[in-house]
């Protein structure tokens, strides 16, 4: 099992340095999170979570994902990267391909493009996009990224984007991973159609056997159980040796130790944080690796 260090809501001036000590203590990756702004008066229940209240506030950092990872990506040697995830159908694909293929190649190849649908209907209309479409889009944009990551001229007609022949360079050396995510029975149902892997949403250790059952049947039925995937999931339970032992034994890829703002609430220094990683490295990671 591969652990993450979760950067979501990270001070913006200290993601570089909390990332090159996450490499330093072991862990396998970090992933930011990203949403254009935070509305003033964002329209809630979240669609899949409607009994839940928005964990971000007004002061919450979203700063751009790219330019975040790529400075990360510039700063260490081994550590993935990742998104968890990108508001994918607000962005046009032949943008996000090249922003993709670029820090791939920059970085050796350490990226993973997290998507998702998006639930934040101001976001979908400060920039003209139809929130009701949003799945249809992130459908066609997985399809026309991919031809576009290949070598040679690509080209796209579909029923949100049409382009000519084109073709972008750099291309990555293999196709960046694309992992789904989100809570909702569509969302996996999309990882397991078309995506490299599924981030969940948080979830409780009891809940991920079915998900994991799930996901293996749904890619079965697509004819894609031979290929590799990646199971990215938080759990909503403090951090537990026997439990991550459990999981990993059912298959479930990857772990996540918790975004800062769950364990130290409001800002908080990078000595901080370094503390609460150690203390995840020490008696999560080194005795998983020891197994």
């Amino acid at each position: 099992m591969r652990f993450w260090q979760a950067l979501t809501w990270v001070e913006t001036d200290q993601l570089v340095e909390v990332a090159t000590l996450a490499e330093e203590l072991g862990f396998d990756g970090v992933f930011v999170s990203d949403h254009l702004f935070v509305a003033q008066h964002p329209r809630w229940p979240h669609p899949d979570r409607a009994d839940e209240r928005p964990a971000f506030t007004t002061t919450t950092e979203y700063p751009d994902v790219w330019v975040a990872l790529g400075a990360i990506a510039a700063a260490t040697s081994r550590l993935l990267l990742a998104m968890s995830v990108s508001v994918l159908p607000i962005h046009h694909p032949i943008e996000v391909a090249r922003a993709a293929a670029t820090l791939s190649v920059m970085s050796g190849g350490r990226f993973a493009l997290g998507i998702g649908t998006g639930w934040e209907r101001e976001e979908f209309a400060a920039l003209g996009v139809d929130f009701t479409t949003r799945g249809a889009r992130v459908d066609e944009s997985i399809e026309a990224m991919r031809r576009l990551w290949q070598p040679g001229w690509a080209e796209h007609e579909g029923a949100h984007f049409s382009f000519p022949a084109v073709q972008q360079n750099p291309t990555p050396a293999a196709p960046v991973p694309i992992w789904v995510g989100g809570p909702s029975a569509i969302a996996r149902r999309r990882a397991a159609r078309l995506g490299d892997g599924w981030i969940g949403g948080g979830n409780a250790p009891e809940e991920v056997p079915a998900l994991l059952t799930e996901l293996a049947e749904l890619r079965r039925g697509f004819g894609r159980e031979h290929e590799p995937f990646e199971t990215l999931i938080g759990l909503t339970t403090p951090p537990d040796l026997d439990t991550f032992k459990r999981l990993d034994d059912l298959g479930m890829t990857s772990g996540v130790s918790y975004p800062f703002r769950y364990s130290l609430p409001g800002p908080s220094s990078v000595a901080e944080k370094r503390a609460r990683m150690e203390a995840f490295a020490e008696s999560i990671i080194e005795p998983m690796r020891s197994r």
